[in-house]
């Protein structure tokens, strides 16, 4: 496992103590083969001093236009195989995630091999390695959908905290920052419909997020579902964004969300809707194996 390599992203403007405690959930880790990349914007409250002493952690302080482009201003520092974000106030979930995380990429590289049939070597695919997030203002697990299809696109990607990057998903270009609010959500679909990249679910508890960031205020809210229409309807098509737009409103979805985010409700509703992934993930494997049987049977 030891040749699988993270570049773990953390960027920060006055995060006071939330940075040491984002940084030191990576710290934490039993796997080592890891860098912090730290992308400051200029902060004047001494979080950067309390930072201890480490050579896996590289600060880089310049100023950015926000979020964003702090972020496409830190991927061109990494040097991991794979790259992850966490923002200020969240964590890696326990010790022992990177290392979980390594060998689930080990057995799907193992899997899928690397040559052809006459021996040519050929690239590693593209992936990008996901699990689920443990939400602290509800204090539930929330479980990201097993499979990454034009539906799950439309509804519900995998937040950036719980996805581990192929590096090489970057080289081309970073966040677009004509979207404020739903960049990063912009960029996974880019990584899917542009890149053909395949999304790997591990089944793995990734991450603790603290809630109420960037994205939840109720201005950027309002900013967050136009620029979802936006992104639906580029990568989508006007139509199929139209019908699954219609799905989610029949289905009552905004119901659902409020479940979601309520805690009192969230872990029963959490709870059922890991239920459903799970059936949705069984039938989808014995799916697979029946067709490769028939397919062997001629």
């Amino acid at each position: 496992m030891a040749q699988i390599s993270f570049s773990i992203v953390v960027v920060c403007l006055n995060a006071g103590p939330k940075l040491l405690d984002t940084v030191n959930s990576v710290l934490a880790q039993k796997y080592g083969n890891y860098e912090i990349i730290v992308k400051d914007g200029g902060s004047a409250d001494g979080s950067l001093s309390c930072l201890p002493a480490d050579s896996r952690i590289h600060v880089y302080t310049a100023p950015d236009r926000g979020i964003y482009d702090a972020m496409n201003q830190a991927v061109k520092h990494i040097s991991g195989q794979f790259v992850q974000f966490l923002n200020c106030g969240d964590r890696l979930h326990d010790a022992e995630v990177l290392e979980r995380m390594a060998r689930a990429i080990a057995r799907k590289k193992s899997r899928a091999g690397g040559k052809r049939d006459g021996g040519e070597s050929v690239p590693e695919r593209e992936r990008i390695f996901y699990g689920n997030q443990y939400l602290e203002t509800t204090g539930c697990v929330v479980y990201s959908a097993p499979e990454v299809n034009d539906f799950t696109c439309y509804r519900n990607v995998p937040c950036h905290q719980v996805c581990f990057y192929d590096a090489r998903l970057f080289d081309r270009r970073g966040y677009d920052l004509r979207y404020r609010v739903r960049a990063d959500y912009e960029h996974f679909l880019y990584c899917i419909y542009e890149r053909k990249a395949e999304a790997v679910y591990t089944e793995l508890l990734v991450a603790d997020y603290e809630g109420g960031g960037f994205s939840e205020t109720k201005e950027n809210r309002r900013i967050s579902e136009r620029e979802h229409r936006e992104i639906t309807r580029l990568y989508l098509g006007r139509k199929k964004a139209l019908r699954y737009r219609s799905y989610m409103l029949l289905s009552l979805a905004p119901l659902r969300a409020r479940l979601a985010e309520s805690s009192r409700f969230s872990e029963s509703y959490n709870r059922i809707k890991s239920g459903v992934y799970r059936r949705l993930r069984r039938g989808g494997r014995e799916g697979g194996e029946s067709r490769e049987g028939r397919e062997g049977e001629g």
